[in-house]
């Protein structure tokens, strides 16, 4: 299995004396995922949690909605020198009868860690049609549970400890108990690799679950909440307009800026607050 961190030497400017010592890293490294022996996309992640990652990938492709529609996944010979397996390579199969992905999601280059639809063969493939419909979620939270979430998301991420460059995702209950976090160097392959955990755990849709992560809300995060079947998208930072505006068509509740206290929600009926 590859591994998560990995060792730098680099020069430390302190108050303007210099000294040289080892830096820990978050390690970033191509994926590339298959379905059925079939090539689908390579993205940069840390590793770890493939399995979760490739499961959630397809969540959010509309491709399976629950664990029965994965048949197995595995991990293909790697590419390695030496002969060893890289554990870069995972192969999904689809159980009998799931339709395999559309032609229109393969990629024509690889998805980089920051930008999980650089590279899509059609801007068509983006409007995937969510099979859960949020409007029957009944989650509604305080503000004062959601101001709880950052720390500790924040308080899970073990690896952050040592780098300080992973991005992190977290599933919450309704009274803020975190029950899954996943790290990565990519902001949508940590909520790839929560929904997948859940996917394999049997829990989607997941209903009355706060997805909390580390970065801002962009298109696609909204995009993965709502194809999971999650009432409420949480955020430390801020939304995109289009990330806005697909919340509020299919009912999902948005929080942005949540840093202690504060917090700006953009959409949906979630979080419970008198307004004068």
């Amino acid at each position: 299995m590859g591994r998560v961190t990995d060792r730098r030497p680099v020069l430390r400017v302190r108050d303007g004396r210099a000294s040289r010592r080892s830096d820990t890293l978050t390690v970033e490294e191509p994926m590339e995922l298959r379905v059925g022996g079939r090539s689908l996309t390579v993205t940069m992640r840390t590793p770890g949690d493939d399995f979760d990652l490739a499961a959630g990938f397809l969540v959010g492709e509309g491709v399976v909605r629950s664990a029965a529609d994965i048949a197995g996944i595995r991990y293909c010979a790697g590419a390695a020198e030496d002969g060893s397996n890289t554990y870069n390579i995972v192969d999904v199969v689809l159980a009998d009868g799931v339709p395999p992905p559309e032609a229109s999601l393969e990629r024509n280059f690889y998805t980089t860690s920051s930008c999980g639809l650089c590279g899509k063969a059609s801007l068509e493939a983006i409007a995937t049609t969510a099979p859960w419909d949020l409007a029957e979620d009944t989650l509604r939270v305080a503000p004062e549970t959601l101001a709880l979430l950052p720390d500790r998301l924040r308080d899970a991420q073990r690896v952050f400890d040592r780098t300080g460059g992973l991005h992190a995702a977290g599933l919450f209950t309704p009274e803020g108990e975190l029950f899954c976090v996943r790290e990565d160097v990519g902001r949508h392959n940590a909520v790839d690799k929560a929904v997948g955990h859940a996917l394999r755990s049997g829990r989607l849709p997941l209903r009355e679950t706060i997805l909390m992560v580390s970065g801002r809300a962009s298109f696609e995060l909204v995009q993965k909440a709502v194809m999971a079947g999650i009432p409420l998208l949480a955020a430390v930072s801020a939304p995109s307009s289009l990330a806005v505006d697909l919340a509020a068509d299919q009912g999902l509740t948005l929080v942005g800026f949540l840093r202690g206290s504060s917090m700006n929600v953009y959409t949906g009926p979630a979080v419970t607050v008198s307004t004068r």
